[in-house]
């Protein structure tokens, strides 16, 4: 699905991604569409190729999409993946779009879990206004965020 997001959209959105990485102490948080697509991005992420994170996480979830359908389950909205060194936790944000969280053993996962749970209702508002009015074309993917 293409969208447009306005300047406004991108700083409202941008604002929500800087209040879950300060909150949560994460490293990094990317907001993905469900094709794989960069919406935005907030914290340290020198070294990772997002692009390709971003096309993964929407694989990931497709696929964990068909494990839920066979399970009988409408879906899966959560993933966690723990790692020796580092954490990825997906979450679902409406039906278009997945909030990909980064962040090491610094923070705790209930930590990540409560402010996801703080900011998911305030992205879902943005993001739902911005499918909504019927956009047609993402403005600018991979402008970086603030």
């Amino acid at each position: 699905m293409n969208i447009v997001i306005t300047d406004k959209d991108m700083k409202k959105i941008n604002y929500c991604l800087n209040k879950m990485v300060s909150s949560s102490m994460a490293h990094s948080v990317l907001l993905i569409d469900r094709s794989g697509q960069l919406i935005a991005h907030h914290g340290n992420t020198p070294e990772l190729d997002i692009l390709s994170l971003s096309a993964l996480t929407a694989a990931n979830f497709g696929a964990t999409a068909e494990i839920a359908r066979i399970l009988g389950e409408e879906e899966f909205t959560l993933l966690f993946h723990k790692g020796k060194n580092e954490n990825v936790y997906f979450s679902a944000v409406g039906e278009h779009v997945i909030l990909v969280t980064l962040f090491d053993d610094r923070t705790s996962l209930g930590l990540i879990r409560l402010q996801i749970n703080k900011i998911i209702d305030e992205l879902s508002s943005i993001l739902f206004s911005i499918f909504e009015k019927g956009r047609v074309k993402l403005s600018d993917p991979f402008r970086p965020s603030s």
